[in-house]
């Protein structure tokens, strides 16, 4: 497969005192923050995107607070416990919200080894309407039956909302935080990548179309059913998101012109 130019191709050896698995792992987030910067799905130095590390001390890796999405790279990502403790030593602390949502989601699912949220504004105002996410456009379809709902309980900073935020994402893969944002769970970085991917499509066609004057046409159950089935099967060959994710990152590398890993354009 040809080089993306990515951390890992940069990279590709291990510093000490890290596996070439974490390594790995950490090549392919600091990409992802990256590809979410070039994106323009940041909130300044907030959000996060977090992967767990095999093993079983049940760590994961989360973005360094403090720091913009273009400024993550492999060494400065936060290696966390399930309780949000650094483990090592950083020059940066870990956000409380990362410690509220994301580890609360990882210690609770564990098919969740990596969960994106994200501020973006499609995905806000969408989280903003009583009737939450349309299934009635391309995108939104292939999401129908893989959304739960979560009602805003002021900023995540408080434990106590955790449980209930866990219940209403269940065994969904999309979590709409009312009034607040978008969440999204996968197996690992491109599949979760992938998926937040189609929600904000969906998203931005729903704003778009309700945006025009007159009726949107509604799909109904049956064809939901269909595309149901259609889309499972479409994901589960060829290596769609791994693909589409290496692309992205291609074209990011391409389109910002100076060969740094995390320069805009």
């Amino acid at each position: 497969m040809a080089m993306t130019d990515s951390w890992a191709d940069r990279r590709p050896d291990a510093p000490p005192r890290i596996s070439g698995e974490e390594w790995a792992l950490r090549c392919q987030l600091a990409d992802c923050f990256n590809l979410f910067y070039f994106l323009g799905w940041t909130e300044a130095i907030f959000n996060h995107i977090t992967v767990r590390v095999p093993g079983a001390a049940r760590h994961y890796l989360l973005n360094p607070f403090g720091l913009l999405y273009e400024e993550v790279t492999p060494d400065n990502i936060l290696k966390v416990d399930i309780d949000g403790h650094i483990i090592g030593v950083s020059a940066y602390p870990a956000n409380l919200a990362g410690y509220i949502i994301h580890g609360a989601i990882h210690a609770a699912r564990e098919d969740a080894h990596c969960v994106m949220h994200v501020h973006t504004d499609a995905g806000m105002a969408v989280a903003c309407k009583a009737a939450g996410l349309s299934h009635d456009n391309f995108y939104g379809a292939q999401l129908a039956g893989h959304v739960g709902y979560h009602d805003f309980e002021g900023v995540a900073s408080n434990i106590d909302e955790r449980p209930r935020m866990v219940a209403a994402l269940g065994d969904k893969d999309v979590l709409i935080m009312r009034n607040h944002g978008v969440l999204v769970v996968g197996p690992d970085v491109p599949r979760t990548f992938r998926l937040l991917w189609t929600l904000q499509r969906a998203c931005e066609i729903q704003a778009a179309a309700g945006a025009i004057a007159g009726p949107d046409i509604t799909l109904s159950d049956a064809v939901l059913r269909n595309t149901a089935i259609t889309h499972a099967k479409f994901e589960a060959t060829d290596r769609i998101a791994e693909l589409q994710f290496a692309a992205m990152i291609r074209r990011m590398r391409r389109e910002t012109g100076t060969g740094h890993p995390h320069t805009n354009r």
